[in-house]
Formats: C-alpha cells, sequence, structure tokens
C-alpha cells in the first residue's frame, strides 16, 4: 500500500473527528432528549427503587417459603404493605375529620369549656405570664379569643390544610412507588444484573460490583436505622399516650414518626406528654412511671442507631449518618437515603477503592 500523503493524512484526520464530534452530539443530544422525558418520574422511580432494596430481604423468605416464585412474593408482599398503610391511614383520616367537626360545633354552640389555669403556669419563664393570661380569657369567654386571633388562625388552618394536601400527595406517590417496587422485587435478578452492568460500565467490573453492593447495604441500613427505629418510637410512645389517656394518641404517634424521619429530636413530643399527665393524673406513680418510660423511649434512637447504621456497611457509621443529615436536609425524605448512598460512595471511591 502507497503511505499517505500529508495532506490526504490532515483530511482523513479531520473527517475522523467531525465523525467523532457529530456522535458525541447526538449522544448528548439524546441523553439531554431521554432526560427531559423521564424527569417528571425521577422521584416516584427513585421511591420505587429504594423501596424495593429495603424490601427484598423480605421478599425473598416468602419467596422461598412458597417455592421461589418471585412474582407471587411481590404480590403479597405489596399487598400486606398497603393494608398495613391504608387501613390506619383511613381509620386516621377519618377521625380527625369527625374530630374537627365536632371541635367547630361545640365552638359555634358556645359548649366548649377551656378547663382553669393552673396558677402556677404564671411562673413559667419567659411564657408564663402570656400564657397564663391567654388560657385564663379562654377559659372566661373563648369566643372573644377566637375573633381576636381570627386572622392568624386562618393563617395558620390554611397552612395546616396546605401541609395535610402535601401530604395526602406524598402518601399517594408512596402508594405507586410501592407498586411498582413489587415489579422490580418480581424481576429481581434481571434488576440486579443491568444495576451491575452500568455500574461496570461507570467504574470497571470489579469496583462496579462493589458499589452496587455498598449502595444496597446502605439503603437497607439506612431503612433499619432511621425509619425502622422510628417506626419503633412511634409505636412505643403510642401506645404509653394511649395508656395513660393522652387525647388525639394518634396524632401524637404519628408525629413522632414524622420527627423521628426528619431526625428531629423525639423529646419535643414526649417531654410535653410528660408534662401533661403530671398536671392532669391523679396518680403521682402513674405520672413517674409513664416520664421513665417516654423518656427511655424518647432516648432509644441515640443507643439504636449508632448500631444499626453502621452493619453490614463498608464505610464508617459517621459518614452514613452525615449523608443521611445532608441529603434529608437538601431533598426530604429522598435525598435521607441518597445523601447516605452519595456519600459512602464518594467515600469508597477515593479512600476505600481508590480513584485507579
Amino acid at each position: 500500500m502507497n503511505p499517505l500523503s500529508e495532506k490526504d493524512l490532515d483530511k482523513l484526520i479531520s473527517r475522523r473527528m467531525i465523525d467523532l464530534f457529530i456522535r458525541v452530539g447526538l449522544i448528548f443530544f439524546l441523553v439531554v432528549y431521554c432526560y427531559q422525558i423521564f424527569k417528571p418520574f425521577i422521584g416516584l422511580m427513585l421511591w420505587s427503587v429504594i423501596l424495593a432494596v429495603a424490601m427484598y430481604p423480605l421478599h425473598a423468605l416468602i419467596a422461598r417459603r412458597i417455592g421461589g416464585r418471585d412474582g407471587r412474593a411481590a404480590t403479597i408482599l405489596v399487598l400486606a404493605i398497603l393494608l398495613s398503610v391504608l387501613t390506619p391511614a383511613t381509620l386516621l383520616i377519618f377521625s380527625f375529620a369527625d374530630s374537627t367537626t365536632h371541635l367547630v360545633k361545640q365552638i359555634q354552640s358556645g359548649a366548649l369549656q377551656v378547663p382553669v389555669p393552673s396558677e402556677s403556669i404564671a411562673g413559667w419563664p419567659f411564657v408564663g405570664e402570656k400564657l397564663y393570661a391567654l388560657w385564663s380569657a379562654a377559659h372566661t369567654d373563648l369566643g372573644a379569643v377566637v375573633t381576636k386571633y381570627e386572622p392568624k388562625i386562618a393563617v395558620i388552618t390554611k397552612q395546616l390544610l396546605g401541609y395535610a394536601a402535601s401530604a395526602g400527595t406524598g402518601i399517594l406517590m408512596f402508594l405507586i412507588a410501592l407498586i411498582l417496587a413489587g415489579v422490580w422485587m418480581a424481576y429481581n435478578v434481571s434488576g440486579h444484573a443491568a444495576a451491575k452492568a452500568i455500574a461496570g460500565r461507570i467504574a470497571g467490573t470489579e469496583k462496579g460490583d462493589a458499589l452496587v453492593a455498598l449502595s444496597i447495604a446502605t439503603i437497607r441500613a439506612v431503612a433499619q436505622g432511621v425509619i425502622g427505629i422510628a417506626c419503633l418510637q412511634a409505636l412505643l410512645l403510642g401506645a404509653g399516650f394511649i395508656l395513660v389517656g393522652i387525647p388525639a394518641a394518634g396524632i401524637w404517634a404519628l408525629l413522632v414518626l414524622v420527627f423521628g424521619i426528619a431526625q428531629i429530636p423525639v423529646g419535643l413530643v414526649s417531654l410535653p406528654a410528660i408534662v401533661y399527665v403530671f398536671y392532669t393524673n391523679d396518680s403521682t406513680a402513674v405520672a413517674v412511671m409513664f416520664a421513665v418510660y417516654a423518656f427511655v423511649a424518647g432516648m432509644l434512637d441515640n443507643i439504636l442507631k449508632p448500631l444499626v447504621l453502621g452493619r453490614g456497611v463498608d464505610a464508617p457509621m459517621p459518614v452514613i449518618l452525615l449523608g443521611a443529615l445532608g441529603g434529608m436536609a437538601t431533598g426530604g425524605i429522598i435525598g435521607l437515603f441518597l445523601g447516605s448512598v452519595m456519600l459512602a460512595l464518594g467515600y469508597q471511591l477515593f479512600y476505600g477503592l481508590g480513584v485507579s
């Protein structure tokens, strides 16, 4: 073959460079266009994948019991969770609606009576005198107090309705993500293989497999160490609220669950409950026992969280916890998982697995 002249070589290089730029441009266009199409579903898909990974050990247990049928096991698990979530949520909504209607009727008819405040409240630091005066005015003439603060009550009511609507949308999104998670669990073998292939394409086969395993372990650790412990605290404190007769115990237990997931100290709920029991319960022994019980249940996360978050994860517990807190602050509940996973992956890439 005759060697190419310098001019022909330049033309060949130029042609290949143009072909390369065209291919890169087409790939970039395809990626951007696919992202725009997929963008409305990103949050939903992330939720479903997180749920599928977190629930897979239970799915595998059910599948083994029924002869390895992944599809049927996923259906059983999803239906069980749907019933366990929808039934209490429906009862809570109806109970809240009935309580609200009854409260409005009592206020309108003047039948609602605010109890006489204790004089010791006036001695509380900072807010005691104002709180005692407001409470006394509400006891004397509740209608006048409601009329006086009607603009502020209207603003608070509007905000609460907005929160309720947002919560309803979140519950609907959770239910749809749960159904999709059932699909992912039914096809777990092909899904896991696809995840390993994508990670291997990015970081190499060996590192890709390690990163997939780390992501799975981190999601399950956060699910158990944050959401699992929050559910446990909500159940324990909710049972205590019911036993001592605290009004709307279910709502307070739900607030404990929300605070636990959001990494807000549960003591903000348990301490007012302790104060309420001491002021309203006739038995000092019952009040003391409830105070000890509520204090221990409220502090349970400080004991269990360090043990659970670091279990089975090839990254230090502070890395997982910081990722969960930072992700929660920036991305909500999904960020709780994504933040911990991304920080754990970054830790492994730059320290554990290396960057070579």
